[in-house]
């Protein structure tokens, strides 16, 4: 048995793989083309100890730098999105689209622990000076989950009821995705310069910037997703990192695997913020048992398939799911605490004096009308109000002006526009004779969602025909979060939906510019042109981000501007 000093092919441009010894035993068939380019590009750890580096030790501030640099590039590109998405935060100082439900739902439940009910005047009292926040007991029906407004609440606790406090939780979950995004590139395809252009790529992106500088659910949802990708490569190392050495795959037991559970609770919230995270959930499980797998067929084991069901499948299913359900209902407690006395939350009491679960269906099924009481009380009331909050969700199908199919999200077919004010000239510093307007336009950077149309072709090449792990990874991801959507051709959907996709999309693209970089051990002519095609793409996505920036911020420009920025008449 050889071992090599990494569990995963050079990218191109690789400075820094980060090596794990993995054993390659003669099972090992799939990716053993791969490893073998590998083992080439980076000769194994032993050889590289008998053989050291001729060239001195930097000293001083490089070394200092040198040793840091897997950090200071993301953070780098961090405080640069932060700046972005921080920068005038306050302004529009208006409730942008959806935050005239979740910003108040947010402080109804910092206030009462449940979503109370409003007037049709509160938007109005509420951006008033003096400010009037008139806040009713009532209980509410909500339609998602309570926990993305719990996490916009800390923002409002911090810097009180008013656009730049709900908006500061999206703002801050926006930036540190940034960071995670580099790091998160730098483990999944051993180099520093790749990761950090996903992050820089998803810095420039407009529909991440606009979700993170508005107080709305999805860009919450896309940090925990996103983590949660983080925890299963994680995870993933660490396993392969046991393995290592290891002759007999088939009887191995992986043991404690606190990442992979780490996992399930980031996405149990994401789950916790919208319901969509179900499908995330599922294909992320469906992943780590397939590392498992894999995992196990390197080390040796002549029955992968049958070690991975009997060792591996359970202990997944209940790290993954186990501890997604118990933050689910954690993120509940708010709801359920509320049932003290005759108050509470919405339904809050539906079963006080029911024995069943619900009066004749739950999620679209029929139920028997069988005595449950051996379930608590406010658990059957919560299985109730869910049952109804399936109905909502399900059925929703009254007409949007912005409504739009999920075929036509990764083109940017139809933005929505969840901020518009025409500014008439002689206001706002508005000069231009035809007026000005100012908009906020959901629209992911144009170049980088075409080009990202390209990198998932490529990916689904390189993984189908090269049995690439980290192509099947981000395509893993891609498919949990994008396809399902597919099922609700009737229902009123939107495509701001697609930000929790952004990051993976900006994957895609950064290996996609890792190829076109060239592979390493490549003649300098090739880098050389590879450098310069690979350049001009990211300097196009960062131009064509920078064109658009006015409609992504509110920012007053003349109308004529305006129609320049309107290049498909679906976006108007």
């Amino acid at each position: 048995m050889v071992s090599v000093a990494v569990d995963r092919p050079a990218p191109a441009g690789a400075a820094d793989p980060g090596p794990v010894q993995q054993p390659q035993g003669p099972a090992d068939r799939r990716i053993g083309e791969a490893m073998t380019q590998a083992a080439l590009t980076h000769p194994p750890a032993v050889q590289a100890t008998a053989e050291p580096d001729p060239a001195p030790a930097p000293r001083g501030l490089l070394r200092w730098a040198a040793d840091r640099s897997g950090w200071l590039g993301p953070i780098a590109v961090a405080l640069f999105a932060g700046l972005l998405r921080f920068w005038n935060l306050g302004y529009p100082n208006a409730f942008v689209f959806d935050e005239t439900y979740y910003p108040k739902d947010a402080w109804s439940l910092l206030q009462q622990g449940y979503e109370g009910t409003w007037p049709d005047h509160a938007n109005a009292d509420i951006l008033a000076v003096p400010q009037s926040v008139p806040l009713s007991s009532a209980p509410e029906f909500v339609a998602h989950p309570p926990l993305g407004k719990w996490v916009m609440a800390v923002g409002e606790q911090l810097f009180g009821l008013h656009p730049f406090g709900w908006r500061f939780m999206t703002a801050l979950l926006g930036t540190l995705a940034v960071l995670m995004l580099a790091r998160i590139g730098r483990r999944l395809f051993g180099s520093t310069l790749v990761g950090c252009t996903a992050a820089l790529l998803m810095s420039v992106d407009g529909l991440q910037l606009v979700m993170s500088r508005v107080g709305l659910l999805d860009g919450i949802q896309m940090f925990f997703v996103l983590a949660a990708f983080g925890a299963l490569l994680i995870d993933r190392d660490h396993v392969r990192a046991r393995l290592a050495g290891v002759t007999d795959g088939d009887g191995v037991r992986l043991g404690w695997r606190p990442w992979r559970i780490a996992a399930g609770v980031l996405v149990g919230a994401a789950c916790a913020v919208k319901w969509n995270g179900a499908p995330i959930l599922a294909a992320f499980g469906v992943l780590t048992v397939l590392w498992d797998q894999s995992g196990r067929r390197a080390a040796g084991a002549r029955h992968p398939w049958r070690s991975m069901l009997r060792r591996d499948a359970v202990p997944a299913f209940l790290a993954m799911v186990g501890s997604a359900l118990v933050v689910y209902v954690g993120a509940w407690s708010g709801w359920l605490a509320s049932g003290a006395g005759d108050g509470g939350g919405y339904d809050r009491h539906w079963a006080d004096g029911r024995a069943g679960l619900s009066p004749d269906h739950a999620f679209g099924i029929p139920l028997p009308q069988v005595p449950m009481t051996w379930v608590p009380a406010p658990l059957r009331s919560l299985w109730h109000y869910h049952s109804q909050m399936y109905d909502f969700n399900t059925g929703l199908s009254t007409p949007h002006t912005y409504q739009s199919n999920p075929f036509a999200w990764l083109v940017d077919g139809r933005p929505v526009s969840m901020y518009w004010e025409q500014v008439p000239t002689g206001t706002r510093g508005c000069t231009a004779p035809g007026g000005c307007a100012a908009q906020i336009l959901g629209l992911g950077t144009p170049f980088l969602w075409w080009a990202a149309c390209f990198a998932l072709v490529y990916l689904l090449w390189r993984w189908f025909f090269r049995r690439d792990w980290r192509s099947g990874a981000v395509l893993c991801a891609v498919a949990g979060i994008y396809l399902p959507w597919f099922r609700y051709q009737e229902r009123t959907i939107f495509s701001f939906y697609m930000v929790v996709l952004v990051p993976f999309l900006c994957l895609a693209v950064a290996q996609l510019l890792g190829a076109i970089l060239g592979p390493a051990g490549c003649s300098p002519e090739r880098r050389r042109y590879g450098a310069v095609a690979a350049g001009l793409i990211v300097f196009a996505i960062v131009g064509c981000f920078a064109f658009f920036y006015p409609l992504y911020t509110a920012e007053v420009i003349p109308m004529s501007s305006w129609q320049d920025r309107m290049w498909f008449t679906s976006w108007i």
